[in-house]
C-alpha cells in the first residue's frame, strides 16, 4: 500500500525527475502556459506554487533558494519581477490545470498548466495568432489555384 507516499515518481530516477520538474516550471514561467500530460501537470503544480510563494517573499534568501531549484537565472528573475507581484493578494492557488482529453498517439491524458492571473492574456494572443495564420494561408491557396488552372487549360487548347 502507498500510505504516506506523496512523491509522484513518473517512471524516472530522482535526479531525472527533479530536472524534469524544474524545467517544466521554467517553461511555465517563460511561456505562461504549458501543454503536458496530466500526471506531469499534477506533479509540477506544487513546485510551481512553492516558487511563487518564494517570489512573494522577495528576499535574497528566497531568490537563492528558487535559483537552487530552478537553475535558470532568467526564469527566477521573471518569477520574482513579474509573476509573484501579480499574485501578491492571492493566498495559494496560483496555477490552473485544464484537461484537454487524450493524446492521439498513445492516448495519454493531456492538460494545460497555466497561471490563474494571466489566463485571459494568453488566450487572446493565441487566438489572434491562429487567426492571422489561417487568413494568410487561405489567401495564398486561392491565388495559386487559378494560376494552375490557366496553365493546364493552355496546353489542352
Amino acid at each position: 500500500m502507498r500510505h504516506q507516499n506523496k512523491t509522484v515518481k513518473l517512471g524516472r530516477t530522482a535526479e531525472h525527475r527533479k530536472a524534469l520538474l524544474a524545467n517544466q516550471v521554467c517553461s511555465l514561467i517563460e511561456h505562461q502556459r504549458i501543454k503536458t500530460t496530466l500526471a506531469k501537470a499534477k506533479a509540477v503544480r506544487p513546485l510551481a506554487e512553492k516558487m511563487v510563494t518564494l517570489g512573494k517573499k522577495g528576499s535574497l534568501h528566497a531568490r537563492r533558494t528558487a535559483l537552487s531549484v530552478l537553475r535558470q537565472k532568467d526564469a527566477v528573475k521573471k518569477l520574482f519581477d513579474e509573476i509573484a507581484p501579480r499574485s501578491a493578494n492571492r493566498n495559494g492557488g496560483y496555477t490552473r490545470i485544464i484537461k484537454l482529453g487524450q493524446r492521439r498517439s498513445d492516448a495519454a491524458p493531456v492538460a494545460f498548466l497555466e497561471w490563474v492571473d494571466t489566463a485571459e492574456v494568453v488566450e487572446e494572443s493565441a487566438a489572434a495568432g491562429k487567426g492571422k495564420k489561417r487568413k494568410s494561408g487561405k489567401g495564398e491557396a486561392s491565388e495559386a489555384k487559378p494560376a494552375r488552372k490557366s496553365k493546364k487549360s493552355e496546353p489542352n487548347e
